[in-house]
């Protein structure tokens, strides 16, 4: 009898594992990890995915590939990791952009609210106000009074309509009353080509990139969007610091997965990118280079991204901007 009742008892338990197994998390990851990032290699993004791409490959165990998929402002890349299987093995790395696809693109194959879910923001670094060497004003506020005392005679450089670029500079515009031309371009090379080279007088861009034309003397940094100076940028001040208080704008790096992967996976990767972007080596970089590390939560990433979105969606509306 008590043979069997131990039959019976081994039974039951491998018909209770049996049940539960469906519901049981495979491994995770079982496989390499692509990391689809929206823009051609050498941009900022690019630039931050490799940098932890060794770390992050390290900490997982598994391969981590880097697969760059330009286009679109980035919407082509995330549109294909919204289709992706949602179980970690594929995810997206965007730029700031990614919260006024909405705006630019209102025919979007995706919802970026429902099929895409927010795992973590990297980093993020102020806008640089740069402008070519041969304009006058050496600082922010005589650059201010020199557009005023001619509305519309400069233009200034963006990497297309509703980039951050262009949505800082009307930014910029509505909160000092000036009124500067906007010529958009086709991506960041051409228009910091014609800055350069004194075709465009003007640009909102990136700490990171302004960088070594600021260094080279070949731009001059006027003032930064963040809420407090980055140490790339020590001597150049903010914009609030020069009489504008409340503007603040960051450009960001985030990474996303597909909706519906498990949220075990989603905090195990929050969790290694912190430990890399918290170390103090690889932070001593990013700060280097113009950016701070960051390393939110998914619902801090997602609390930003609607903030970011209301902020844009009012701009545009109050000044009839159009983002074709």
């Amino acid at each position: 009898m008590a043979s069997t009742a131990i039959r019976l008892l081994a039974a039951c338990g491998l018909a209770l594992a049996a049940a539960g197994a469906p519901h049981a998390q495979p491994a995770w990851p079982a496989k390499p990890v692509r990391v689809v990032v929206a823009f051609p290699p050498g941009g900022i993004v690019d630039n931050v995915a490799r940098q932890l791409q060794p770390r992050l490959q390290a900490a997982l165990g598994q391969p981590v590939i880097i697969d760059n998929r330009g286009g679109a402002g980035g919407t082509v890349a995330s549109a294909e990791v919204a289709r992706s299987a949602p179980d970690g093995h594929t995810l997206l790395m965007v730029f700031d952009s990614y919260a006024t696809y909405p705006l630019v693109y209102p025919k979007l194959s995706f919802d970026i609210a429902k099929d895409l879910q927010p795992v973590t923001q990297i980093a993020s670094n102020p806008l640089v106000l740069v402008v070519n060497p041969k304009v006058p004003a050496q600082d922010f506020k005589s650059f201010v009074g020199l557009l005023k005392s001619q509305p519309g005679r400069l233009n200034y450089a963006s990497v297309g309509p509703g980039s951050s670029n262009h949505l800082t500079a009307e930014l910029f515009k509505a909160r000092t009353g000036t009124f500067v031309t906007h010529i958009p371009y086709r991506g960041g090379g051409p228009a910091q080509q014609d800055l350069l080279g004194g075709q465009v007088e003007m640009m909102f861009l990136s700490a990171v990139l302004a960088q070594p034309h600021v260094k080279a003397g070949k731009l001059r940094a006027l003032a930064q969007t963040g809420a407090q100076r980055v140490p790339a940028y020590a001597d150049t001040p903010t914009v609030a610091e020069s009489g504008y208080h409340g503007f603040e704008v960051n450009s960001w790096v985030g990474l996303l997965a597909p909706a519906g992967t498990p949220r075990p996976v989603v905090d195990r990767l929050q969790a290694e990118v912190r430990k890399v972007v918290t170390d103090p080596a690889f932070d001593q970089r990013l700060r280097e280079q113009g950016l701070s590390g960051i390393a939110s939560t998914p619902e801090q990433f997602a609390a930003a991204l609607r903030t970011e979105q209301d902020k844009w969606t009012r701009l545009v509306r109050e000044r009839g901007l159009s983002l074709e």
